[in-house]
């Protein structure tokens, strides 16, 4: 079983960096080096999250006419895929004045419509795409330099590490995303995952979706992929445990369909009326469930063992075992009801239900 952290944990848990602030440090260290010939073993930025960082060089190498650092991401306590990444810069003279940013190994290209940043680009997100322009604007000013130089962002192991993202289905190509609005990492933070789910819905949208499959996790995504073959992969958005947010979001970015695919125990919590199915966010309520039982038509011994019943998913096994599969039904019209509450209407909504193994165990629609 997946351990919790306790809520007094998670306030002493340490902070880390973004990769957006790992570049800047860089970048302002490699420009140094380039212009004063020496090598830098650290440098500290300004953070939009309004404090001054230091962060160590874990290399600086000068060459002609160009200066590389790198340094070690830091992402304090959370379960980052970009912690202990290596993010470089390189810096370059060139012969135009002005400052041109690009990405190199390991940063991703952008090619599908609906991100923060073009077509084409690297995905540098807009944050560190300022943040390495100020910063670089301040060195240069603060030495009296007029010449132009060339900035190039590169992660050696980036392309390793994109695999256990979500770029490759948000068309962010061959690398990870250069990210952080604030410059530090929270760690286990909502904003980051529901802005996440924004991002994914921002890109079904401009990949011309209008029906999109919301889940809970990997598991139920596989299940939803089985269930809509002819969606493409963009339609396919993993919400978490933030039903209510994502419901509220495609209805924002303009969606006509959603359809909810996951299982007993969340959806359980969805049908009362939850919209946000963390395990700490409301417990079940198996009265609740043995009244969905009685409606669908289970004997009273069977209601009665729903009342008493530990776990959704035990609840679930009762209704199957003994061929009341319209407890499923009954359960998902609920499930569509209250994501139709939630939203204000203007959409149409789906749910379907499945067991842990993938079993198939019911479905509503409604127009």
């Amino acid at each position: 079983m997946k351990s919790k952290t306790p809520e007094k944990e998670k306030k002493n848990l340490r902070q880390g960096y973004t990769t957006g602030a790992c570049a800047t440090a860089a970048t302002k260290a490699a420009l140094t080096a380039l212009i004063t010939g020496e090598p830098q073993s650290e440098a500290t930025i300004y953070l939009p999250a309004k404090k001054f960082a230091t962060f160590q060089m874990d290399s600086c190498i000068l060459k002609d006419g160009a200066a590389e650092t790198g340094t070690i991401k830091d992402a304090g306590d959370d379960p980052d895929a970009t912690h202990q990444a290596l993010i470089k810069s390189e810096v370059s003279w060139v012969q135009e004045p002005g400052i041109i940013l690009d990405g190199g190994i390991g940063v991703g290209r952008v090619t599908k419509e609906g991100l923060p940043v073009a077509v084409g680009e690297a995905a540098i997100n807009p944050v560190p795409r300022k943040m390495i322009h100020e910063t670089a604007k301040e060195v240069l000013e603060s030495f009296g330099i007029k010449k132009g130089i060339k900035i190039v962002i590169s992660v050696p192991d980036g392309e390793e590490i994109a695999k256990k993202t979500l770029n490759g289905r948000l068309g962010i190509i061959g690398g990870i995303s250069i990210l952080g609005t604030r410059g530090i990492v929270i760690p286990f933070s909502s904003a980051a995952y529901k802005a996440s789910i924004v991002q994914a819905i921002s890109v079904a949208k401009a990949s011309g979706c209008k029906h999109v499959v919301i889940t809970t996790g990997g598991r139920s995504e596989k299940y939803g992929i089985k269930e809509y073959p002819a969606l493409p992969e963009e339609a396919f958005i993993e919400m978490g445990d933030f039903v209510g947010f994502t419901l509220k979001e495609c209805k924002r970015q303009g969606m006509e369909r959603v359809s909810m695919v996951g299982m007993m125990g969340k959806f359980s919590k969805v049908a009362q009326g939850v919209m946000m199915v963390h395990s700490k966010s409301a417990p079940i309520d198996f009265n609740f469930l043995a009244g969905v039982a009685e409606r669908a038509g289970a004997s009273s011994d069977l209601v009665e063992q729903a009342r008493e019943a530990n776990t959704a998913s035990q609840v679930g096994e009762l209704m199957a075992a003994n061929g009341v599969n319209a407890f499923f039904d009954e359960l998902c019209a609920s499930c569509c009801e209250n994501a139709l509450n939630e939203m204000k209407g203007g959409l149409s909504v789906a749910t379907s239900l499945y067991t842990l193994k993938g079993e198939f165990l019911g479905k509503a629609e409604t127009e």
